[in-house]
């Protein structure tokens, strides 16, 4: 934690809803919400120019002054909405702490050192997880933990349970098993690539319409010496026979 928190001044809003809400925002100010234990939470606005600096810069700690209500009060950051986009923080949620309350937040990680398994070829660094719930006294809440890369081989990870936190009284709620950092061989996978046979492109087989037996009008192939098949239920022609012309004589 720094040794100072920010200050943010907030006014209350008189009406809820997301019209008002975002005539909140067109103003330049940041719709917030304020929890407290055993109290109603408070729906302000602050200056959203300089509220979303502190908020991108990772602030967590803050002091607020709420003209007639409360002046430098300890705030912890909860939540942050964003738009559509993801791009744009249009709503922050603050809850109230004292010095000594212990709470729960996420905090960054940040990656330190090189690890001797990105030497080898086609070695790349998996960073599945940037930041991890911690518990600790409001105070103790630190701005990131630094994790060392220099022992990450090829194969291996570090998990949430392997890193060292940098609080006495701080206990880590992220799952001891979650990966944080990791070192794997990328491999090239070709998805329908089609083998050619050795020696040359293969030939296209060519297929061509079967002719139906005995089809009216199918003409022979050329050079075909096999006589048309009569249709079926057709008697078959006489050996010999010759037109009748007057009928015939027997020799």
């Amino acid at each position: 934690m720094r040794g100072s928190s920010p200050v943010l001044s907030a006014s209350k809003r008189e009406r809820l809803g997301t019209r008002y809400s975002q005539r909140e925002r067109e103003l330049g100010r940041l719709p917030i919400v304020v929890y407290a234990k055993g109290a109603e939470p408070l729906s302000l606005s602050v200056d959203a120019r300089e509220t979303k600096r502190h908020i991108n810069k990772g602030e967590k700690i803050y002091r607020m002054d709420l003209p007639g209500v409360f002046d430098k009060q300890m705030v912890l950051l909860k939540d942050v909405q964003f738009d559509y986009l993801g791009t744009e923080i249009v709503h922050a949620d603050f809850a109230r702490v004292s010095a000594t309350d212990r709470v729960r937040t996420r905090v960054p990680i940040h990656l330190v050192g090189e690890a001797p398994g990105l030497k080898q070829a086609g070695a790349i660094l998996m960073h599945p997880t940037n930041e991890v719930v911690v518990e600790c006294v409001v105070t103790e809440l630190p701005e990131f933990i630094e994790v060392s890369l220099n022992t990450l081989d090829v194969g291996h990870a570090i998990t949430a349970g392997e890193i060292t936190l940098p609080g006495k009284g701080m206990k880590m709620i992220t799952d001891k098993h979650s990966i944080l950092a990791q070192v794997i061989i990328q491999q090239e996978i070709v998805v329908g690539e089609a083998t050619a046979a050795e020696g040359g492109p293969a030939e296209p087989e060519v297929i061509t319409a079967k002719k139906v037996e005995g089809e009216e009008g199918a003409a022979a192939a050329p050079g075909d010496k096999k006589a048309a098949a009569p249709a079926k239920g057709a008697a078959p022609a006489a050996k010999d026979a010759k037109p009748a012309a007057g009928g015939d004589k027997k020799k």
